[in-house]
């Protein structure tokens, strides 16, 4: 089993940037892939952006192709999200979410292994 843990979000205004972080434990950790999810009040979770294992194999939304950027560090086993261009819609509490031996491509929301706890982004126009 792994466990998520995120940090980053906050308040920032229309155009600025960014950077969630989620950093993942557990003794099988390293083999996970992982990915962000978001959800704004009165809507469903939406999948964000996605990087596979063992590889890098990167996925995003439309909605943030070009702006928003994932990588990841596998020595400390934490995925960061760069987001950049920052729009009121962005506006939703992000997840970080972990799927076992994902390699990369459709990152299904009913398939995840682990779900951190969530984190407020908050995007002023």
């Amino acid at each position: 089993q792994v466990q998520l843990a995120e940090s980053g979000g906050g308040l920032v205004q229309a155009g600025g940037s960014l950077r969630l972080s989620c950093a993942a434990s557990g003794r099988t950790a390293s083999t996970y892939g992982m990915g962000w999810f978001r959800q704004a009040p009165g809507k469903e979770r939406e999948f964000v952006a996605s990087i596979g294992w063992p590889g890098a194999t990167s996925n995003y939304a439309d909605s943030v192709k070009g702006r928003f950027n994932i990588t990841k560090d596998n020595a400390k086993n934490t995925v960061y999200l760069q987001m950049d261009s920052l729009k009121p819609e962005d506006t939703a509490v992000y997840y970080c979410a972990a799927k076992a031996h994902y390699s990369g491509g459709y990152f299904p929301i009913g398939g995840m292994d682990a779900w951190g706890k969530g984190t407020q982004v908050a995007v002023s126009s």
